[in-house]
C-alpha cells in the first residue's frame, strides 16, 4: 500500500487495523434490547486521535457500519495528506465522467473522493479553480461535492476568506 494512501480511502480491513473499538449501552428510546446490550460504538483511528459514534441501532452490527462510515467523513475532512498527489487516485479517475464527477453522497467512495478533492484544494491554496483544473473536472463539479457535506465546505470557504478569496456559495 503507497504511503500517500488517504485513510478515508482505504479498504474496511486496512481503515479498521488503525482503529480501536469500545462498544458500550446505548442511551434514550429503543427498549430493553438498546438499554440492556452493548449496541453503541466508538471507532478511534489511532494515529490522528479521531473518533466516532453510532448508537441510534438497537443492533451493534449496523452502528459499527454507521460510525466506520462517520469516522472516514471526518477523516476526510480533519486530516490532510502528508504526500500530495501529481496526478488524481484511480478511483477518482474511474468515477469521473468527462469533466464531470457523479457521486452520491451516500455512496461508499464519497468520503474517499472528498478527502482527495480537500487535499488538493489545500495544496492550491483553496484555489479552487485551480484545484478542479488538477481533478479533471470543472469549478462546478468540486463545488457540488463539497456542497454535500457543510463541515468541509465551511471549511474550503474559511481557507478562502484567509486568503482573500470569495467564499463559495453553499
Amino acid at each position: 500500500m503507497p504511503l500517500h494512501v488517504h485513510p478515508a480511502a482505504l479498504d474496511n480491513a486496512q481503515l479498521l487495523k488503525q482503529c480501536s473499538m469500545t462498544a458500550g449501552q446505548g442511551t434514550g428510546p429503543g427498549g430493553q434490547h438498546r438499554n440492556r446490550r452493548s449496541t453503541s460504538v466508538t471507532y478511534t483511528h489511532e494515529p490522528t486521535g479521531m473518533q466516532a459514534t453510532a448508537s441510534e441501532r438497537r443492533e451493534q452490527k449496523a452502528n459499527r457500519s454507521m460510525a466506520l462510515r462517520r469516522l472516514r467523513l471526518k477523516l476526510a475532512i480533519g486530516h490532510r495528506s502528508e504526500h500530495p498527489r501529481r496526478e488524481p487516485s484511480v478511483l477518482w479517475n474511474r468515477r469521473r465522467s468527462g469533466t464531470k464527477l457523479p457521486v452520491n453522497p451516500k455512496h461508499p467512495d464519497y468520503p474517499a473522493l472528498l478527502a482527495e478533492a480537500l487535499d488538493v484544494i489545500s495544496e492550491q491554496g483553496f484555489d479552487v479553480g485551480g484545484a478542479a483544473g488538477r481533478l479533471g473536472i470543472t469549478m462546478s463539479q468540486l463545488t457540488r461535492l463539497l456542497r454535500h457535506e457543510p463541515t468541509a465546505m465551511g471549511m474550503v470557504n474559511e481557507g478562502r476568506a484567509e486568503r482573500g478569496f470569495p467564499v463559495l456559495r453553499s
